[in-house]
């Protein structure tokens, strides 16, 4: 069925394995040290590889090295007595395609095996198919899609990139309403002056007319120097505004006037500014009946839509999901270094198949998450199931899914300090980078230690 190399220098272990293995049909290689193994490798090139890491000659990890150099490399499965954590994670930091322990458990094996094997199965097969990856880098800025919304979408960014005119985006969450803001601005005459965006619900009510029109000094409480706003610092460009719902009903006069006249004073200012700037709106909410409900100004939302773009829900344009899959993919490769080239045949159905509540987002950190938890350079249906099972888990109250590349990240390296204890400098050693630079990333992403120790 397949040929498999067993290197341990247990020969219970190695009649084991054999007994066990062969009985499933594999032709069945063994060799009690390192230099035997990778004597067996050459002459008979098997696809698996069991691997002990202590040999009696040289290191499994050096084993494991020399055969992940070879073309096409074999799946390393290294089996261990010590339960440390180190090991492990030097392990398949090395490129082993899994860890397990001794004593051995005959259903791990098996089930470790046939994956392994599935992997091998499904790389060949994609290697010897029409390619579905290349070499080039995912495009940046550019909307994913060739159905039909989309495609009206298309036309009415054109239209929009000829002139100034003010721009109102809707749809759910995740839809990507700030990526068409951008396609619209970089493919605007004004393309080199800047791109702000402020997120309305995001920023302290309290703050906004300060972030949104800039303050004079002394203006307020803690206003010691004078600061720009957002329209102030997109000049010429384009400010857009996210969840434009969320703008306080006192804010709402003002910014209409300023929508009117092009003029606004800083808070706490006495002379009226100008600006040139294009304001492009998004929105979840459903601004038409929140001018009903006397929510939003209704004559500042027929000011603000202008142009009006509805970004369809993922869900109703399932045609892109491929296309915006293998984009993603492609991103993986570039952001995260991973190898991953295709997915298992079936994996577009299933995607098309799934309801996507967060939309364009909830694909991105799915296929994110999928690459970086394969095994091999084909994204398998079993990966793909497991991430889409624990997200719907998610979204019926569990553990949030991790939302984005910079989430992966943060929690990754949250783990291993919680494994070593805190200590920084093994965490950073484990993790193959500088203390200085996991110093960084910890203040990047707020990581600190719950008792405040620090090491």
């Amino acid at each position: 069925m397949a040929k498999i190399l067993i290197i341990d220098d247990e020969p219970f272990i190695l009649e084991s394995l054999e007994m066990f293995l062969a009985e499933k049909g594999h032709d069945i290689f063994k060799a009690a040290d390192g230099t035997r193994g990778l004597s067996l490798f050459e002459r008979h090139r098997p696809a698996v590889v069991i691997l002990d890491i202590r040999l009696p000659d040289i290191s499994g990890f050096e084993v494991l090295e020399t055969l992940n150099r070879k073309t096409p490399a074999p799946k390393i499965i290294m089996i261990t007595a010590y339960h440390d954590m180190e090991t492990a994670i030097r392990s398949m930091k090395q490129g082993a395609f899994d860890y397990i322990y001794k004593p051995l458990d005959a259903d791990q094996v098996e089930s470790t095996v046939e994956r392994a094997l599935q992997v091998v199965s499904v790389e060949a097969e994609a290697a010897s198919g029409p390619g579905l990856f290349s070499d080039e880098p995912p495009l940046e800025g550019v909307i994913i899609g060739n159905s039909r919304p989309m495609l009206d979408i298309f036309k009415t960014i054109g239209a929009l990139c000829r002139n100034r005119a003010t721009a109102l985006i809707e749809g759910e969450t995740g839809t990507g309403k700030e990526l068409v803001a951008r396609v619209i601005h970089q493919n605007s005459p004004f393309c080199e002056e800047p791109f702000m965006t402020m997120d309305c619900a995001a920023t302290v009510e309290t703050l906004i007319e300060s972030e949104l029109f800039g303050h004079e000094k002394g203006a307020f409480t803690g206003a010691t120097q004078c600061k720009k706003g957002r329209i102030e610092l997109a000049g010429g460009g384009t400010l857009f505004l996210d969840e434009i719902g969320e703008l306080p009903m006192n804010l709402q006069g003002k910014f209409l006037g300023f929508l009117e006249r092009l003029e606004y004073m800083r808070v706490g200012g006495q002379v009226p500014m100008q600006s040139r700037c294009r304001i492009i709106a998004a929105t979840n909410r459903n601004l038409a009946d929140m001018t009903q409900r006397g929510l939003f100004r209704k004559d500042l939302y027929y000011r603000l839509k202008v142009v009006t773009i509805s970004v369809p829900p993922l869900r109703e344009r399932r045609g892109d999901i491929p296309g915006l899959a293998h984009h993603f993919l492609k991103k993986a490769n570039v952001e995260l270094k991973t190898g991953v080239i295709s997915f298992q045949p079936g994996i577009e159905e299933r995607l098309m198949s799934y309801s996507w509540p967060g939309n364009v987002r909830e694909l991105e950190n799915v296929i994110l998450a999928a690459a970086v938890r394969a095994r091999g350079n084909v994204i398998l249906n079993e990966d793909i199931d497991r991430i889409l099972s624990a997200e719907q888990r998610s979204g019926e109250g569990g553990k949030p899914a991790p939302s984005s590349l910079s989430h992966l990240e943060r929690d990754h390296i949250l783990d291993i300090l919680k494994q070593v204890g805190w200590v920084r400098t093994k965490a950073a050693q484990i993790l193959g980078i500088s203390l200085p630079t996991l110093r960084t990333k910890m203040r990047k992403y707020g990581i600190e230690p719950s008792d405040g120790s620090q090491h």
